[in-house]
């Protein structure tokens, strides 16, 4: 019965066994391999077989994703790697740092956003003297009064840069 288990933990996975597996499914799994963020190889009957290995690859590409990092990000990042073994701690710790320092980026910007929004939307006229979002420098005075973004006098509607 040991050896069974052995013979068990070391034989290559079904797409199906993998997607039960990773919560995923088997065309996320297809989609993965298509742009390159995991592999697999191809039985007698061509069907896909899928390493053991291919489990964490996928949790790290799941949990990049719910951070937001992009598919070809994360691909970029992966593809530094062999295939034919499971991420280790070091890898991790690589991508992790990498990510994070982009996480924070993000936040930060979104935060500047945010504190800048209840400051435009304020007064709801869009040419303010100082308007960071939709009107920097007020570059839409010179238009005239009133929402220039929303009802311009000519009935054409532009983004201020």
């Amino acid at each position: 019965m040991k050896k069974d288990k052995a013979n068990e933990f070391k034989r290559e996975l079904t797409v199906g066994e993998v997607a039960e597996r990773s919560g995923l499914a088997v065309s996320t799994l297809h989609f993965y391999e298509s742009k390159g963020l995991i592999r697999s190889n191809r039985s007698r009957g061509n069907q896909r077989r899928y390493p053991r290995s291919v489990l964490r690859r996928v949790a790290v590409i799941k949990i990049a994703q719910r951070t937001g990092i992009p598919l070809s990000e994360i691909q970029a990042a992966l593809s530094v790697l062999p295939d034919d073994r499971p991420l280790t701690v070091e890898d991790w710790g690589r991508f992790s740092m990498t990510w994070q320092r982009q996480l924070d980026e993000r936040i930060a910007k979104l935060t500047a956003l945010r504190d800048q929004l209840t400051g435009c939307i304020g007064c709801g006229c869009l040419s303010m003297r100082d308007c960071p979002l939709r009107n920097p420098w007020d570059v839409l005075a010179a238009e005239g009064t009133g929402p220039r973004l929303i009802d311009p006098a000519d009935g054409s509607e532009h983004e201020a840069s």
